[in-house]
């Protein structure tokens, strides 16, 4: 890949691909939805992260759990890169200024729960915001937590039109034939 080579090292810091992530990048990059199911330790973030700073616009990322996804942020700001969270743990101001933030631009990445969907406002931003890919971290919530206690992870296809239906990659290392 021409355009990410010189990211993958000068950004991420690696000198290749792992297997399955290159052809994972370019159907990203392509447009191309995805479900990627790799091994922990595979390097899955690396297959949204990647194609977030290469194309212009916001990667939306739902994650399920808030310790993982201020994580995934604090290492996308060692690295330079624009990523935020919007979680429970932000206080109503902290929440206001993210969102004013989708508004402006401010942001390649940008993480949230399921649950975020809730709010008419963050929809209406995101609706109106350029989201050039939605990413689905642990996808396997999906099934195993989305007909339970998780109602939302159901309805992320519902979220998804709501937003644009922008190209979408679902990522996981847990996955049941369900």
């Amino acid at each position: 890949m021409s355009g990410a080579s010189p990211l993958l090292k000068d950004v991420f810091g690696f000198d290749a691909f792992r297997p399955g992530q290159e052809e994972i990048v370019q159907a990203v990059t392509a447009g191309e939805d995805v479900l990627a199911i790799m091994p922990t330790g595979g390097g899955k973030s690396l297959c949204y992260q990647l194609p977030a700073i290469m194309m212009d616009g916001l990667t939306l990322v739902v994650s399920p759990l808030i310790a993982l996804m201020k994580d995934q942020v604090d290492a996308l700001h060692a690295k330079g890169i624009r990523a935020a969270l919007i979680n429970s743990t932000l206080s109503p101001e902290e929440q206001g200024e993210r969102l004013d933030g989708i508004q402006r631009g401010d942001y390649d990445l940008l993480y949230v729960a399921p649950e975020r969907f809730r709010s008419q406002r963050f929809v209406r931003l995101l609706s109106e915001a350029n989201v050039r890919l939605l990413a689905i971290d642990e996808a396997h919530c999906i099934s195993e937590w989305g007909h339970d206690f998780r109602h939302d992870y159901s309805r992320l296809g519902q979220y998804r039109k709501r937003i644009g239906n922008p190209p979408t990659i679902a990522l996981t290392a847990t996955a049941t034939p369900d």
